[in-house]
């Protein structure tokens, strides 16, 4: 774990991580999330209905859901957004879809009363990792946004039931590193991502090898080297959490 990569960093290190609330002042919640270069607006609303599915079926509580797009230039070509290309990305629908699970592995949707919550990704710059910065951001805004629905005795308790963040692991050049950026993450062997809960369960194991083929000891030195980032990133939420409750 001694060599460094091209940004400096250790194998097992994470990007510099940042957060900054209020981003999106109409959201009903809102963080801007920084994984080194790459930086996502998650923003949370609160719409006081339901699906149409869940009153057809009776279902109690509320929903969560999730949609995640790219900005077209928060990459070095420009990317054609969806409405232009007149079809969906299906790129888009996989992440939008892991951030939906994500989020409702660590919420009491009965507590959430008739409610849906909104989690809108937006890609400002993308630099790897996009998808676990939108996890880790989404759970963010959303408890900004619970809050205020608290505040508001909308609600009676706290639907979260858990903090939730992801990080990417991965080889590149034979080695195992945390948290990989665009430079690593385009010529990895093998890329994973790794979503955990906050008491350390995991949601979502993701790993693939391209065009390589990796050993169950890999696989370990991964997911320890996921756990280990994920503890941090968990750590760091709570501390920006801790503040911004404060302040409302």
């Amino acid at each position: 774990m001694s060599t460094s990569r091209a940004d400096g960093r250790k194998p097992d290190q994470l990007r510099p991580i940042a957060f900054e609330a209020g981003i999106a002042p109409h959201a009903t919640g809102s963080v801007l999330v920084s994984f080194g270069a790459t930086r996502v607006i998650c923003a949370a609303t609160i719409e006081p209905n339901v699906p149409l599915w869940m009153k057809q079926q009776r279902v109690p509580g509320g929903w969560l859901t999730a949609e995640y797009s790219m900005l077209p230039y928060s990459t070095h070509d420009r990317k054609p957004r969806e409405i232009s290309k007149g079809r969906p990305d299906g790129r888009n629908i996989e992440i939008q879809r892991l951030i939906g699970r994500s989020l409702r592995a660590v919420i009491d949707l009965n507590k959430l009363g008739q409610n849906t919550l909104w989690l809108d990704c937006d890609v400002l710059q993308a630099d790897g990792g996009t998808r676990t910065a939108s996890i880790t951001g989404a759970f963010l805004a959303a408890r900004l946004a619970v809050q205020k629905l608290l505040d508001a005795k909308k609600i009676a308790e706290n639907p979260l039931v858990d903090s939730v963040a992801a990080v990417s692991a991965g080889i590149f050049g034979g080695q195992a590193l945390l948290d990989l950026n665009y430079f690593e993450d385009k010529d990895a062997e093998v890329d994973a991502n790794i979503v955990m809960t906050g008491r350390g369960q995991f949601v979502e194991v993701q790993g693939s090898g391209e065009e390589a083929t990796f050993t169950p000891e890999q696989l370990q030195t991964l997911l320890t080297l996921a756990q280990s980032g994920l503890k941090e990133l968990a750590a760091l939420q709570a501390t920006f959490l801790a503040k911004q409750l404060l302040k409302m």
